[in-house]
């Protein structure tokens, strides 16, 4: 498996509260983890920091049996955000300086083909193959809920002034329920999670078109955040761009 793990800071921004990173444990399961943090002051690095160091924590601690079927890793998915959770919430109550902070959250645990993803807030996973790029994610957002009454459609969400008001985030409430997704990662196939600074400024078919130039994996994740930095680079920009059994250049 080929892949790059790529975070900037961005144009605007003079702290980096995103966090990306890429775990492989010695019985070939994998964790990829993208954490977007918010909040006053430096909280939202402290959030987004707390959120994949300590993931990595159980991942690596896990018992292979927690793996072994699709409902076990929904199940130790789920249990671990919401660990996750409860630790960040109290580190915000008990911290004066960091009172309401909190990250959105992309945990995808894969299996050989076999991908399971775990979902907080506005971070995104989309998933690519030669043809089309779906966006695998919805994001926890107030514009959604518009979308859902009827009120405002797919199209006019996109372009919403309120499109990253998030709903949902770790750590800003006592409890949490993420969203759980599933994809088959073909041979051939990418899977791109990043943070809303990327996903904000690059077009669906923008996005395709850099996956799927002859270039080294490698090169393509920092085609995707030097155009975000090109359209703006108002936000950090963090990406997981990963490729399944295909030949990289």
């Amino acid at each position: 498996m080929e892949y790059i793990v790529a975070s900037d800071i961005g144009r605007k921004r003079t702290v980096n509260e995103d966090r990306a990173k890429f775990i492989e444990r010695q019985d070939s399961y994998k964790l990829a983890i993208v954490a977007d943090g918010m909040g006053g002051h430096n909280a939202g690095d402290i959030a987004s920091d707390m959120a994949v160091t300590e993931f990595e924590r159980l991942f690596l601690q896990a018992d292979a049996e927690q793996f072994q079927t699709v409902e076990l890793k929904r199940e130790w998915l789920v249990t671990s955000v919401q660990e996750l959770n409860a630790s960040i919430y109290q580190y915000s109550l008990s911290h004066e300086d960091c009172h309401g902070m909190g990250t959105t959250l992309i945990a995808v645990l894969i299996d050989d083909s076999e991908c399971t993803i775990c979902h907080v807030g506005d971070s995104r996973v989309y998933f690519s193959t030669a043809t089309n790029l779906q966006l695998i994610t919805r994001d926890h957002s107030y514009v959604n809920i518009l979308v859902d009454s009827g009120e405002i459609s797919e199209e006019e969400a996109e372009s919403h002034p309120k499109k990253n008001y998030i709903i949902k985030s770790l750590g800003t409430e006592a409890t949490i329920a993420p969203d759980l997704y599933m994809v088959q990662f073909v041979a051939g196939s990418y899977l791109l999670v990043c943070s809303d600074g990327l996903s904000n400024k690059l077009t669906t078919q923008e996005m395709q078109i850099i996956i799927h130039l002859p270039l080294p994996i490698q090169d393509k994740g920092e085609q995707l955040i030097q155009l975000a930095n090109e359209l703006g680079g108002e936000d950090n920009i963090s990406l997981i761009l990963f490729a399944n059994d295909m030949k990289e250049v």
